[in-house]
């Protein structure tokens, strides 16, 4: 199950185990079981002395097993094999179980112990998907921390009828006291916000209570974490509020043309641009949706930002890194049936759709990777490309015409989605040459037409472009004094990472020489 060189690192991580942990499985004679009994029997004989394996679980759902420090009711199982980007889950828990300390805040860690109810959490997740494991890791460390919280960790592939009893067609898709909790990228401070209600108004007066920056990045992506490092490290006090820190970066999987990084992934990638904008002691404000923005009523006031939980942060200057999303291709059905056969990242949700017929609107670099990957899982895709040609660079183009499941339709308006029963059905298009309507049936429709700018709620406020981008001059300066912007969310060309990076650090640069230039006003 295991090769020498993960027993090695695991037994390394293992090593930390400090309190005694019994894992109880519940088997039947599948073959999965055979291998889930083989992880454990590894597991347990790298730690003997604190790790304690049963096999006479009596749970229904089979094969599936428990994490339990001994002489506690903690509730954690994991159903189906946690490997792929879960085996991470399964070590951390082990650790937590263990009692190796999370690398969670103490705050979040006391809000988890005093949550008081009944939490039964279900999570489905799939093995591909680079989504799931902060969603999994965080309701498995709430399990651990709190006996009032139970998690079931679920993998789709191994309770296929489950899934489709309860016509999951997204991951992580989680489930609280049987009923629909969430679904997508959600962090534990997230999960811990949705229970504890009175989280928001508290932190609300917390932030309003902090003294007014110097620079404040609105957004946390690459343009914004790359301004922030260039403020703080000109010793001047830099914030950063962001509804997700890392932003879409998040959500890519792969990431090998960021000069001088060989090849890494969205999460990690995201990890360390947290890490280093802490390194400069710059105030990371997460998990805050921000409202609107009011500027300065004079040269070298203060600029507000208002947030949606009611707080209020001051700057002298802000550079606004809100980055973009995924479009929307607006069509009847797409809003009906999202998350129920409409999606938009095929690595979480493609082995959701195994073996059935897919479509992937968009031609571009995103839609013809999607197609790609898709073709290896299901058992047919459709390409819909609006446009004469289709717009991925050759290599993948070349890649795609070589695979014998895949039918490509290009001047291909597509018109709507249809469903039946609350499901993807079908997906019609026009073909733009002759007019004639066509319908393809299918049960997934991927949606990867590229982005749209987050700047809807700057309207009014700042200069924006036709396509809702943020005007910026040379020096990522706005048409509003003291405030500028970088990035994804900006009319800077070339919406790429190392660019958005170069943007967020000339921002930085841009608003200390407008620091030093404008005196702060007697009323600031």
């Amino acid at each position: 199950m295991l090769d020498d060189t993960l027993k090695t690192q695991l037994a390394t991580y293992l090593e930390r185990v400090s309190l005694p942990i019994e894992l109880v499985a519940s088997l039947d004679n599948s073959e999965t079981s055979a291998q889930m009994r083989d992880l454990l029997e590894t597991i347990q004989s790298l730690r003997s002395d604190k790790i304690s394996l049963r096999t006479d679980g009596t749970d229904s759902r089979k094969p599936s097993f428990t994490v339990q420090r001994t002489g506690t009711e903690t509730s954690l199982r994991f159903a189906g094999l946690p490997l792929g980007h879960e085996f991470t889950s399964l070590v951390l828990a082990l650790l937590w179980s263990g009692g190796h300390p999370p690398k969670v805040e103490q705050e979040v860690i006391d809000q988890i112990k005093v949550l008081d109810g009944n939490f039964n959490f279900e999570v489905y997740m799939s093995l591909t998907c680079h989504n799931c494991p902060d969603v999994v890791q965080a309701l498995a460390l709430m399990a651990i921390q709190n006996p009032k919280v139970k998690t079931t960790v679920i993998e789709g592939g191994a309770f296929q009828a489950e899934v489709e009893a309860r016509e999951i067609m997204a991951v992580p898709m989680v489930f609280l006291n049987g009923e629909v909790f969430g679904s997508g990228r959600m962090s534990v401070e997230e999960i811990v916000a949705k229970l504890d209600t009175g989280s928001a108004e508290r932190d609300a007066a917390k932030l309003s209570a902090k003294d007014a920056f110097d620079v404040l990045m609105v957004g946390g992506g690459p343009a914004g974490a790359a301004a922030a490092v260039y403020a703080a490290r000109k010793g001047i006090r830099t914030g950063v509020v962001a509804e997700r820190f890392g932003g879409q970066v998040n959500d890519t999987l792969s990431i090998e043309n960021y000069i001088s990084v060989l090849e890494t992934d969205g999460p990690k990638f995201a990890i360390a641009l947290e890490a280093q904008v802490r390194s400069y002691g710059v105030e990371i404000m997460n998990l805050q949706q921000v409202q609107s923005l009011v500027p300065a009523t004079e040269p070298g006031g203060l600029i507000e930002v208002k947030l949606a939980n009611g707080g209020l942060l001051k700057s002298r200057a802000v550079i606004l890194s809100t980055g973009a999303r995924w479009r929307n291709v607006n069509v009847p059905g797409e809003a009906e049936y999202r998350n129920k056969g409409v999606a938009y990242c095929p690595h979480c949700d493609g082995p959701l759709f195994k073996g059935k017929d897919v479509a992937v609107i968009g031609g571009g670099n995103s839609g013809i990777e999607a197609a790609i990957d898709l073709a290896g899982v299901v058992r047919q895709v459709t390409v819909v490309e609006f446009m004469p040609e289709l717009k991925a660079d050759a290599v993948l183009v070349k890649k795609l015409r070589s695979l014998p499941n895949v039918t490509v339709h290009t001047n291909a308006q597509t018109t709507e989605i249809t469903g039946a029963q609350g499901k993807v059905n079908g997906l019609r298009y026009k073909d733009r040459a002759t007019g004639v309507e066509h319908l393809v049936e299918l049960e997934g429709v991927f949606v990867q037409i590229g982005l749209v700018p987050n700047t809807d709620w700057l309207k009014g406020t700042v200069e924006l472009s036709k396509f809702g981008e943020i005007v910026v001059d040379a020096k990522g300066l706005t048409n509003v004094p003291g405030v500028f912007a970088a990035g994804d969310c900006t009319t800077v060309p070339y919406k790429q990472i190392v660019i958005a990076a170069g943007d967020g650090a000339k921002a930085a640069l841009s608003a200390f020489d407008y620091l030093i230039r404008t005196p702060a006003s007697v009323v600031a």
